[in-house]
């Protein structure tokens, strides 16, 4: 069962992106979640009264939320989300997968940017990496007959500039905090670019049911996590809330309504395991845009 979601920073586009989405993707579906009320908004969100808030994308089970918003922030690629075809969910066939993955890079890649070009490469037979036309940064990866199961969509981070060489210390401080359990780990083996030896290729680790990817990068970049792409973490009461968020929280300028950003420049959303009841309370919105850490009983 999904827990770890992805939350996608649209600027002003949430609604248009998600039928996107619910077309390219396989096995897709869209809802308006929630929308902005028509009063109590700050200034900068006037323009999206009674818009779409949230619209959740539903790809094979797995939900990605798209948090419709002003420009500030744009997903770039040090989060993006791997989508792993696996043969063994196409009754075995290699070439059914490899047609759902081709399909699927076509539609992604309309208006887009190629970051990877679709091909063979020696950890995949088939693998790309696009960047979409609303900036979301997408690696297709053909898996083999032999490899452990994976979840369909994966988070993949991307450690670079700012953040460069710390993969295997975050997720050691995510199983700290979460209690991660580690997949594959995988070292370069001498000096790559700017990666170090010793620091890691690849590595996924799993957080309940949902498993993320992480890498140093291994060539130059001059940008790392913002606020663009988020992962959301519920919590089941005050109490693991406010645990989770005094481990997690590293910048307090970045903290509002929910959100945090850890030590790696990483933006988290923790919330309350029941936050759609939450948000249905008379005044709630409002509510929450007056805090920081998110207390249930202010609500």
């Amino acid at each position: 069962m999904q827990k770890l979601r992805v939350n996608l920073w649209m600027n002003g586009t949430g609604e248009e992106a998600g039928n996107f989405y619910a077309d390219a993707l396989p096995g897709s579906s869209m809802e308006v979640e929630s929308r902005y009320p028509t009063e109590g908004l700050l200034d900068f969100q006037q323009p999206l009264a009674g818009q779409a808030l949230t619209v959740a994308v539903y790809v094979r089970g797995q939900r990605i939320t798209l948090v419709n918003a002003d420009p500030d922030f744009t997903p770039n690629p040090s989060i993006s989300l791997m989508l792993n075809f696996d043969p063994a969910d196409y009754e075995g066939s290699v070439d059914a997968a490899r047609a759902d993955l081709d399909a699927t890079w076509a539609k992604l890649s309309a208006g887009g940017q190629e970051l990877m070009e679709l091909g063979e490469y020696p950890y995949s037979p088939r693998y790309g990496w696009v960047q979409d036309k609303y900036n979301v940064s997408w690696q297709l990866i053909l898996s083999g007959p032999e490899g452990d199961p994976r979840p369909f969509v994966m988070p993949s981070l991307l450690f670079g500039g700012a953040a460069q060489n710390r993969a295997a210390e975050a997720v050691a401080h995510y199983k700290e905090v979460f209690g991660a359990r580690e997949g594959m780990f995988v070292t370069y083996p001498e000096p790559t670019g700017p990666a170090a030896a010793g620091s890691v290729m690849f590595s996924d680790f799993a957080l309940d049911d949902d498993w993320v990817t992480a890498m140093d990068s291994g060539v130059e970049q001059d940008f790392s996590f913002t606020p663009g792409v988020s992962l959301e973490w519920p919590c089941d009461g005050q109490e693991e809330l406010d645990r989770v968020w005094d481990a997690m929280s590293a910048v307090p300028e970045a903290e509002q309504c929910g959100w945090l950003a850890d030590k790696f420049g990483v933006s988290w959303q923790i919330v309350p395991a029941n936050l759609g009841e939450l948000m249905s309370r008379p005044n709630a919105f409002e509510h929450m845009m007056g805090m920081k850490k998110l207390v249930i009983d202010e609500f």
